[in-house]
């Protein structure tokens, strides 16, 4: 790394979920209204949920959301540099890999110790790159820091902090209990040089009073030789960009405020291999719909609309509707009128067939019969198919996909309908023809349905999570080091041992 490259920070975490993914954006968000120019990395995601990004040449590209989001925090274009390498997961064993944005092949289970030296090649460029352009590359980390199993081949948590020379940060969730435990542990397995880089730590997700913290954070920092930067408190309702999972979906409760008028209940199923599952957060943000995750017939009773969301194994998935009794019991929902909406893979499911040739979606040769409700056929093909529909973004309609699906227009006042593009539902006029067609079926009041500014609620809750990072982490403290990397000592573990430092 030459002398003039930009600062880097790498954020780690104790676990998965320990909050990297909330803290990077904040962090973006908070450099970026200090004047820096800051670009979010990711060296390795694992996600199903994408969105197409413009490269600067204008090429098209597939990154992970998270990438995405944390790069409009910082005020920067998204780009394929900021998550060179993507799994997306397409069964128990095996994930489809992209590297800088493009499919790359797959990678096996047994593969992932040791077939990643080309990944590993791809991510140290490809963050010598943004450090080439930007005052500060914010890093995040994936999983654990500590999974000392796959360390001697890692990239994107310590192994990328040798690369680059970055100062770390750990952050460790404290609602799950064991949060002392755990940052002295996750620092006690690493190796005397991976130890020197990391600088300090954060504490995530507090309930209480702080000052009930203090000692233990006392002798956290004695112990390990390192600060504890700060104490982010427990907030709901942060995140609406859930990766992966569609628990994660916002449930209304009676006590809502805000959501005048008689709800509406919308069901997703909940597919095993769900993609682009962010499709819903517009829905979710709407005070008067009620969305909720189903995986057997029984989920579907009292909804008005169910909503087949996208998968990235779609034969598959279909497999699973079928054997759980959701294919007969949608097929008998859309007969008794009932709205049924196909998003992605969702919109092939509801086709007369699936054909694949290629060998990219099943085996080669597969033609199954889809659940019919519309007259659509999808084949698949090699080429994974990329297109922006709208602006860049997640403002912006996109189409990622190897299957192409010829069949009836889109018609958003339809009963049935399906659309090949994901984020339809962001943009305020087609969610709200949807919704306002959903209650017209089922006798609800259309009024108001659909008028949230989702783009306005996802830069609030931007804000939000860097006025609590401002707020309550030492950030001077933390910028500093970005320019000052120290150097801790090796680890003291015992109470005794940091008494005689």
């Amino acid at each position: 790394m030459s002398a003039a490259a930009g600062r880097g920070l790498l954020v780690g975490g104790t676990t998965s979920d320990a909050g990297k993914t909330v803290l990077v954006t904040g962090l973006c968000r908070a450099f970026a209204r200090r004047g820096l120019r800051v670009a979010p990395f990711k060296a390795q995601n694992m996600s199903n949920t994408t969105v197409v990004v413009a490269e600067p040449g204008g090429a098209l590209t597939e990154i992970g959301r998270a990438q995405q989001v944390q790069a409009r925090a910082a005020g920067a274009r998204a780009e394929s540099a900021m998550n060179p390498v993507l799994l997306q997961p397409a069964g128990d064993r095996t994930s489809h890999v992209l590297v800088r944005g493009r499919p790359a092949g797959r990678l096996g289970a047994g593969e992932f110790a040791t077939g990643r030296a080309h990944l590993a090649a791809a991510a140290f460029e490809a963050l010598d790159d943004l450090r080439s352009r930007y005052d500060l590359v914010v890093c995040e980390g994936a999983g654990s820091i500590a999974e000392i199993n796959l360390r001697a081949r890692d990239y994107v948590n310590l192994g990328l902090a040798r690369h680059g020379d970055l100062p770390t940060v750990v952050v460790g969730d404290i609602d799950r209990g064991g949060v002392f435990a755990a940052l002295l542990g996750a620092l006690a397995v690493l190796e005397p040089a991976d130890q020197a880089l990391v600088a300090g730590v954060v504490v995530n997700n507090f309930r209480g009073d702080p000052a009930l913290l203090r000692p233990g954070l006392d002798d956290l920092a004695a112990r390990t030789g390192r600060p504890v930067f700060g104490v982010l408190p427990h907030a709901e309702g942060l995140w609406l960009d859930a990766e992966d999972s569609l628990s994660a979906l916002r449930a209304p409760t009676d006590d809502d405020t805000g959501a005048d008028g008689e709800p509406l209940t919308v069901a997703a199923v909940a597919l095993p291999r769900a993609a682009q599952v962010t499709d819903l957060d517009a829905l979710a943000a709407e005070p008067r719909v009620r969305l909720r995750p189903v995986s057997s017939p029984r989920g579907l009773s009292g909804a008005d609309a169910v909503i087949v969301p996208g998968s990235r194994a779609v034969v598959s998935d279909l497999d699973w509707l079928r054997a759980r009794g959701l294919g007969a019991a949608l097929t008998d929902f859309a007969a008794r009128g009932g709205t049924v909406l196909g998003l992605g893979g969702g919109h092939q499911m509801l086709g007369t067939r699936i054909r694949d040739t290629s060998g990219v979606e099943a085996p080669a040769g597969t033609d199954v019969p889809g659940l019919g409700l519309v007259d659509a056929i999808t084949e698949y093909g090699t080429e994974r198919i990329l297109e922006l529909a709208g602006s860049d973004g997640p403002h912006g309609a996109f189409r990622a996909g190897h299957g192409v699906t010829t069949g009836p227009e889109t018609d958003w006042s339809a009963q049935i309908t399906g659309t090949a593009l994901h984020e339809t539902l962001t943009d305020t006029r087609t969610r709200a023809r949807w919704l306002r067609a959903v209650a017209a079926r089922a006798g609800v009041d259309p009024a108001g349905l659909g008028e949230t500014d989702v783009a306005a609620e996802r830069e609030a809750r931007i804000d939000r999570i860097a006025d609590l990072v401002e707020t309550h982490l030492d950030l001077d403290r933390i910028i500093d080091l970005t320019a000052n990397p120290p150097r801790p000592p090796t680890l003291r573990v015992t109470k005794e041992e940091a008494d005689h430092r």
